[in-house]
């Protein structure tokens, strides 16, 4: 789904559904990289649903493990 409606982000937001074990955030209709977390003022979690954003957690993670082993 192209451009969602803030009605249509909230609604997949709130739908027990969407997180497994409560926590992981796994909904193949949405296109956001970086939704934010369930308790939203908590920051941004990863779309596991969404190949994009799990490349990007997981580039994120080897560049973090690196600047920890290199430095």
């Amino acid at each position: 789904m192209k451009n969602p409606t803030e009605e249509q982000l909230e609604k997949w937001h709130n739908d027990p559904n969407n997180w497994k074990l409560g926590l992981f955030y796994f909904n193949p209709e949405d296109e956001r990289v970086f939704p934010p977390k369930r308790v939203k003022w908590a920051g941004w979690t990863v779309n596991f649903a969404n190949t994009k954003s799990v490349l990007a957690f997981i580039g994120i993670v080897v560049i973090t493990l690196a600047i920890i082993y290199y430095k």
